[in-house]
């Protein structure tokens, strides 16, 4: 997962009648009695793994998008306490006003709404159900967890000084001065004196800030390679004049991808800065050196090399200030890939309090870190997952992205817990709580002879990631020629839980060409590898429950790494899958698409993935498949990138694979395979 970013149709569509489906996200559904918040049940033997909410009468909402992130954070935590009782307050964080995507959610609620021209008028409004503030220090950024996690101990919100004293909050703890800049005393204290208090029904990871561009910034093309390279061949060490740029003392170098939309950007393993021909600063990215110039590398990670790379809409920024009368600044870099190196005078984003998905932690009364999963905060991280049950949740995220993930959720696994990406997971309290029509009914569908053809199946990823489903995945779905060709699209089956009429919408507006897949791995993205041997069937029981509840009979999965290559899943792993669900086959995460076994008599075959979009990806699988004889069927699992194709790429792709090709759903897929392999 590279960063973090949707209508009943005729005859085609799932539709209700005939199909299994039930109230999910209600009192009624989940046997709560009265209203608020009720635990979930038992990790492993009920009916759900997160908590209840109750169902919402009426909404108050507001439109917070130009908010800073500190009312933002302050509204999220109020709504974390008002709606543990009952859900009232939501709010439009999307741009794009009646047609952004969280207005879209909310009409969709069909519940009652209120809207306030100002939200923050919201505070005054439930003042009432609120003990005070609990304030942050801003000199120390993780103490806003740390907030957070009190807010929901003690019903406050979270707020700095300023913001208690503007709106005549009480200070319920002031953490002013309390904490420095060790995340690891400060995530300790938290660990000892705050967690025997939380309700352990979910570990959570949130950034503590985040990254907000600043407006009328103007960015000077410096360099770019306009050629889609993506091996080393135009590595070199270039000289970059970032000379015009010069004017307000500190000048910023933004490295970032000249094609987006294939994930090979820019790759830089060392910089020098030159003011006047004097060097002013030198480093290799990763190290202590690099610190001070660092501006922004939120959206990028360190390779294997020691560079550092940004793919796709990433980037990261440098900060340079040259000493006064300075004429001529140059940065020399080793690079290579799809650099696009651009320059600005302005500081173009600046530092503020991460808001979301605080509402979920917050009315959860969840403990809430943000320990990156190596080192010594990693050590710390892996004493939380001790603390808690098998199959305990941790929703948010990790530090450092790419790097982070793979290491964080194969760090989770050895700890017993799944992962819930969702740190941009908004009104979550909300959508928790709608009721929704969800069918457990396993989709139809026409099975075919395999004859001597390659077949293909498309499959949209990211479906693990909540935040995905909710927000750019609406995006996607809304697309008009979507359904114009077959594709398989990853969803969370924990949508049942944390957002039933989400989930109920796809199914609902689904056409006879879009098929509901299990996001990896099951009930919560993980590698089933990495779990301990005790512990691996209780997450592959769980994920039997959630596929049977949400009707879904495929799964997307992922596998730990050694080095840089995938695992394949093991005859256990393949039995166990097999036992407690009933799915009928597996793509595994693999890239190459040079994976086709049985374990456990399922079929595990691995995804092709080449970059690109339509003409590249037909010319890869042309090149793919080219020692193929046509003297037996092909079968080949293709990944879409979520976050770069949308439904038209997917048409112009169809359109593309003419004979001897020929483009199935998953389920016809498996279907015909089952019956080759």
């Amino acid at each position: 997962m590279v960063s973090r970013r949707t209508f009943l149709a005729g005859s085609g569509a799932v539709a209700a009648g005939g199909f299994g489906w039930f109230q999910a996200g209600s009192a009624a559904a989940t046997g709560q009695v009265g209203s608020g918040l009720v635990s979930a049940a038992s990790n492993t033997g009920g009916r759900r793994l997160l908590p209840a909410f109750a169902r919402p009468h009426h909404l108050h909402y507001g439109d917070v998008s130009k908010l800073s992130g500190g009312d933002q954070t302050l509204l999220t935590t109020l709504q974390g306490v008002v709606n543990r009782t009952r859900p009232e307050l939501y709010f439009l964080y999307s741009p794009g006003g009646t047609d952004g995507v969280d207005a879209r959610w909310l009409r969709n609620t069909g519940v009652p709404t209120t809207r306030y021209a100002d939200p923050l008028d919201l505070v005054a409004k439930y003042k009432r159900h609120v003990r005070g503030a609990v304030l942050h220090d801003p000199e120390v950024p993780d103490s806003l967890n740390v907030a957070t996690t009190l807010a929901g101990l003690e019903n406050a919100v979270v707020a700095d000084a300023a913001q208690a004293k503007a709106h005549g909050l009480r200070v319920v703890k002031d953490l002013r001065g309390m904490f420095d800049d060790d995340r690891v005393k400060t995530y300790r204290w938290q660990l000892t004196n705050l967690f025997p208090r939380c309700s352990h029904q979910l570990l959570a990871g949130l950034p503590p800030t985040m990254v907000v561009q600043a407006e009328n910034v103007t960015w000077r093309e410096i360099a770019r390679e306009t050629r889609q390279i993506r091996d080393e061949s135009n590595r070199g060490t270039f000289t970059l004049d970032v000379s015009p740029a010069l004017g307000q003392g500190t000048v910023f170098v933004r490295f970032q991808d000249s094609f987006g939309d294939d994930g090979w950007g820019p790759s830089v393993l060392s910089v020098t800065a030159k003011a006047n021909g004097v060097t002013i600063a030198t480093f290799a990215p990763g190290t202590p050196e690099e610190a001070p110039y660092l501006f922004d590398g939120l959206n990028s990670s360190i390779g294997a090399a020691g560079n550092r790379f940004a793919d796709g809409g990433g980037y990261f920024i440098y900060q340079f200030t040259p000493p006064a009368g300075t004429t001529n600044l140059t940065v020399t870099v080793e690079m290579w890939n799809q650099y696009l190196v651009t320059a600005t005078d302005t500081a173009p984003t600046r530092v503020e309090p991460f808001p979301y998905f605080r509402d979920y932690v917050v009315a959860t009364r969840s403990l809430v870190s943000w320990l990156p999963p190596n080192g010594p905060t990693g050590d710390l991280l892996r004493e939380h997952f001790s603390k808690v049950g098998p199959t305990t949740p941790y929703a948010g995220w990790f530090a450092n992205d790419v790097a982070g993930e793979w290491s964080g959720v194969d760090l989770a696994a050895q700890g017993g817990s799944e992962v819930l990406p969702a740190d941009f997971y908004m009104n979550g309290t909300v959508h928790s709580g709608v009721a929704a029509p969800i069918s457990d009914k396993v989709r139809k569908f026409t099975p075919i002879t395999p004859r001597k053809k390659i077949y293909v199946t498309l499959t949209f990823g990211e479906g693990d990631n909540v935040q995905y489903c909710q927000r750019h995945m609406r995006d996607l779905w809304d697309d008009p020629r979507r359904g114009d060709a077959p594709a398989n699209w990853t969803v969370s089956p924990l949508l049942a839980d944390i957002g039933p009429g989400i989930l109920s919408h796809y199914q609902r507006t689904a056409t006879k060409n879009d098929l509901l897949v299990c996001g990896p791995s099951g009930a919560g993205y993980t590698y089933p590898g990495a779990w301990p041997a005790d512990q691996m069937e209780a997450y592959l029981k769980l994920s039997g429950t959630y596929v049977r509840r949400t009707g879904m009979d495929l799964v997307y999965a992922y596998n730990h790494r050694e080095g840089d290559a995938w695992v394949p899943f093991s005859e256990a792993i393949g039995r166990a899958y097999a036992e407690h669900t009933q799915i009928r086959g597996i793509i595994q995460s693999w890239e190459k698409g040079d994976l086709l076994v049985r374990r456990g008599g399922l079929p595990v075959i691995g995804n092709f993935s080449p970059p690109g979009k339509a003409a590249e990806y037909k010319a890869a699988l042309d090149e793919h498949t080219k020692a193929w004889t046509g003297d037996a069927p092909l079968f080949i699992a293709g990944a879409i990138n979520a976050w770069n194709w949308t439904p038209t790429d997917v048409a112009e792709l169809a359109e593309l694979l003419t004979a001897p090709y020929e483009l199935v759903l998953g389920n016809v897929f498996f279907d015909a395979l089952n019956k080759v392999l």
